[in-house]
């Protein structure tokens, strides 16, 4: 066993991820392990007060199916979307040069499709907050 941890073996052979293997098994064994620990060993004091739902220290009240306004969320999540657009602009500027005019038409196409959902948002209204 101490001959296939030293990686004397080819990249190709199956035995060179015996080490990663070992490592996955034990941090899976150490996880569980903890895990049955943690349930056997920790107290077991069911009081009104711990079964209580907590929400950041406030009292709950009231229904919490109730309507509400999703203009937050929804801005939020266009925030995210726009924002993951934009980082797939960072590797065309570090190899735009190698790219060529191929890589500029593509990025064109992809501002293109970025404005068409930037104006259809815009028209429809989603980030008015005057409702």
């Amino acid at each position: 066993m101490i001959y296939l941890l030293q990686g004397n073996l080819s990249v190709s052979d199956s035995g060179s991820y015996l080490p990663v293997a070992i490592q996955v098994l034990f941090v899976v064994g150490l996880i569980a392990l903890l895990i049955f620990l943690t349930h056997i060993l920790g107290p077991k004091r069911k009081t009104a007060d711990k079964l209580q739902s907590f929400a950041s220290g406030i009292e709950s009240h009231g229904d919490a199916r109730q309507p509400m306004a999703i203009k937050y969320f929804l801005t939020a999540i266009l925030f995210v979307l726009f924002d993951v657009e934009v980082i797939f602009f960072y590797p065309y500027a570090v190899i735009f040069k190698e790219l060529g005019w191929n890589g500029f038409l593509a990025v064109l196409m992809f501002v293109g499709f970025f404005l068409c959902g930037f104006i259809y948002i815009l028209k429809k209204g989603a980030l008015k907050w005057e409702d």
